[in-house]
């Protein structure tokens, strides 16, 4: 039976720079990992892809405000933003990866589960939010913004500016689980739990229904890892490796690193809240429930990373 390995995509790195945001220059950045993704297929592997959605998401809820303020359209709840970016981004990578398997003469298809995570109604993070959305703001911008939006809370991501976040509770169960198991099982390639998951609660009758967060999509990823019982995870980013002291005089790029030295490092502070560290907190979370490996790396790097030991190897 073929491998499968589940592949988280970085919603960030869907969007290169500030002049490259529109809809078309997504594509163009889809179409290129999916290329690197199918490469890596053609060795022989099943995928199963996640995706980030921080800036799309945020795109989505700025155009609701502005047509709200206007008096044009209703706003849009963000559980409802999510679902949009679901769509429209498993749109992106189902199109890009129908033309790379023609292109290659892989004989599969590709679907997307619009998926709803749920989370606990009395997570925490409800209270507390996290989860970075939308643009990076300069300090001059921050002020206006914050005139205009004064419940929004920002924060400041060092060498980008600052960044709105919301809440970010905790997934614990993938609601479509078993669709996705069966569509896998047939040879389809699936796009699932895009964004992290549309954040739903169970009620006292058993009910779900959506609430207004969103959920890290890297951990979101390594729980469907593990409910696929899949051995290696693999999370692609803007960085080919995990790096200490990052963007400091004495940065250091890491091969390799146990789950115990990255508990060390997480103590240490080494990795940024909303960017490394959910990806390196998604990491532990796998191996924990019996994953093999988990490699971060970025999407040029997917094949030499599995081949040569490139990006950065978690292992137990």
């Amino acid at each position: 039976m073929t491998e499968c390995v589940v592949i988280a995509i970085g919603g960030n790195s869907l969007i290169k720079d500030e002049k490259h945001q529109e809809v078309d220059d997504q594509l163009q950045a889809v179409q290129e990992t999916i290329g690197y993704i199918a490469d890596f297929m053609e060795l022989g592997y099943d995928v199963v892809i996640t995706h980030g959605n921080g800036p799309q998401v945020g795109f989505i809820m700025r155009r609701s405000e502005l047509a709200f303020e206007a008096g044009e359209l209703h706003f849009v709840p963000l559980k409802n933003c999510v679902a949009d970016t679901q769509g429209a981004i498993g749109y992106q990578i189902q199109e890009s990866l129908y033309n790379a398997f023609k292109k290659r003469g892989i004989k599969k298809s590709a679907a997307t589960i619009v998926t709803m995570v749920e989370v606990d109604p009395e997570d925490p993070s409800l209270e507390n939010p996290t989860k970075p959305i939308g643009l990076f703001y300069s300090k001059e911008k921050l002020d206006s913004l914050q005139k205009e939006h004064p419940n929004w809370v920002m924060v400041h991501v060092e060498g980008k500016g600052f960044r709105r976040v919301v809440p970010s509770p905790l997934p614990r169960r993938i609601i479509e689980i078993q669709a996705i198991k069966s569509m896998v099982k047939e040879g389809i390639c699936v796009i699932a739990a895009g964004g992290g998951g549309i954040p739903v609660v169970v009620g006292e009758n058993g009910n779900i229904s959506g609430i207004n967060a969103v959920i890290d999509k890297d951990l979101s990823t390594a729980l469907l890892a593990s409910d696929l019982s899949v051995n290696l995870m693999i999370i692609l980013t803007s960085v080919e490796k995990v790096f200490i002291n990052f963007n400091k005089p004495n940065q250091k790029a890491l091969d390799q690193l146990t789950i115990f030295e990255a508990k060390q490092l997480i103590d240490q502070g080494q990795f940024a809240k909303g960017s490394m560290l959910p990806k390196i907190q998604a990491a532990l979370m796998f191996i924990a429930k019996g994953g093999k490996r988990v490699i971060i790396t970025s999407p040029e790097n997917l094949v030499p990373a599995v081949l040569k030991n490139h990006g950065t190897h978690i292992v137990p």
